[in-house]
């Protein structure tokens, strides 16, 4: 039989200084859909700051009671980060698992993470979050029988199950591990380094359609290899650093890679995993804010983006906006500026034109050069056909003659001492 989808009553305050907090609440409907959650209910409060004991004031947590009387397996999701004693407090009052924003968000990176970096960053940021909440979680997650997230793999009772010093040990034996993988992709990352290749980054909020621009970029031009990239319409359907080669017609290439998207009020223990996924991002010569401009709060999503690239220390790269969606608008595409360009990924309308903006960025370092090569040295005249524009050929009684555009750094290995004068 069909299991029964979980469902959930989403909680907000709207804090008096907050802007997005209508944004911030659908938003808090998509992450407990990408966590397979049906939302049946939604509470909010207009409020001056948060009630330290039950996070909503007494009135609005009787009508959350009644609320949840009409769904009787519902859980809570609050739109904030809880104290242990909030979480505590509500749990006894309403007989409900509670779940707040930080907790979700884990729940869903635990899901996806595939990758043993991954799974390793999601669960050092699990047990740090878990480990000031033991004591007003141990009663409740006994009471339930289930995990310390939405899903009910045991996994958070286990861990809750040891003490604080054990957690603490875990934790350091995890970030040990954690290390040598970093290590790894960081040498990895030095030997893309050594082939000169410029390093181009998709950037952006999440489900902006970063995953589908690289897939569109590979479809285009490098159709024949089989490095699709997963590209799904949910929150945080990436988790994993993705690099390709993007190799164009006249050999110019760039790496491409593909980040986890990023989110308002992203939990710091997840900041602080991942930084090292996302030190991709601060080594770039190049970033693409993908931008989904059909969500009306973009501008928003645009300055959570600048603000993590701020805190990566990775602003002052050379940024492309690349406003995506635009098949959902009515504005025209595709259209844009030096640096700036309006597409839609969907219909394949103003990929042309990025890749232009990109050429004009960082595949600047070429020259135009003829070479004559004596027949000896064939190698290179395969290298440069393979790695060069050769824009034309002629054998003459001394060698190969080439007219090509290449890379100053193959010129210089391979061609000047062949340069014809």
């Amino acid at each position: 039989m069909e299991q029964t989808k979980q469902q959930a009553v989403i909680v907000g305050i709207h804090l008096q200084n907050r802007t997005d907090f209508a944004a911030a609440m659908e938003e808090l409907r998509g992450l407990a859909a990408a966590c397979g959650v049906e939302v049946v209910g939604e509470l909010s409060q207009k409020a001056a700051r948060l009630n330290t004991a039950h996070y909503v004031g007494s009135g609005k947590l009787g009508e959350l009671a009644a609320l949840l009387e009409q769904h009787e397996s519902a859980v809570v999701i609050c739109n904030d980060e809880l104290s242990p004693s909030q979480i505590r407090n509500l749990e006894k009052t309403l007989a409900r698992r509670v779940i707040d924003r930080t907790m979700l968000i884990l729940d869903i990176f635990g899901e996806r993470a595939k990758t043993r970096e991954a799974q390793l960053q999601v669960e050092i940021a699990h047990l740090q979050y878990m480990l000031p909440r033991l004591t007003g979680l141990r009663e409740s997650l006994g009471r339930q029988g289930g995990g310390s997230g939405l899903k009910n793999r045991g996994s958070g009772e286990t861990k809750l199950e040891l003490d604080r010093r054990s957690i603490e040990e875990r934790i350091t034996a995890l970030q040990t591990e954690l290390a040598k993988l970093v290590s790894r992709r960081k040498t990895q990352r030095k030997q893309r380094l050594k082939n000169e290749l410029p390093i181009v980054c998709l950037v952006g909020y999440t489900n902006t359609g970063k995953s589908s621009l690289m897939n569109a970029l590979l479809q285009r031009y490098n159709p024949q290899a089989d490095k699709q990239v997963l590209a799904q319409n949910m929150l945080f359907a990436t988790l994993e650093t993705s690099v390709r080669r993007i190799e164009l017609p006249d050999h110019r290439a760039f790496l491409l890679t593909d980040t986890v998207g990023f989110v308002s009020r992203l939990p710091h223990h997840l900041v602080k995993a991942f930084r090292s996924t996302l030190e991709e991002v601060a080594e770039a010569d190049l970033l693409i804010h993908v931008v989904d401009y059909s969500n009306p709060a973009y501008p928003e999503q645009i300055a959570v983006t600048e603000e993590t690239l701020k805190a990566l220390g990775a602003d002052h790269i050379p940024v492309i906006y690349a406003y995506n969606k635009t098949d959902l608008t009515d504005g025209e595409h595709p259209a844009g500026t030096s640096k700036s360009v309006y597409l839609s990924v969907k219909q394949n309308k103003g990929i042309d034109e990025l890749v232009q903006l990109i050429r004009d960025r960082v595949l600047t370092d070429y020259i135009q050069c003829e070479v004559l090569i004596p027949f000896d040295q064939g190698q290179i005249v395969s290298y440069f056909n393979e790695h060069a524009w050769v824009q034309s050929t002629s054998y003459e009684e001394e060698g190969t003659r080439l007219t090509l555009e290449c890379t100053t750094a193959d010129f210089e290995k391979y061609g000047s001492p062949f340069l014809s004068r």
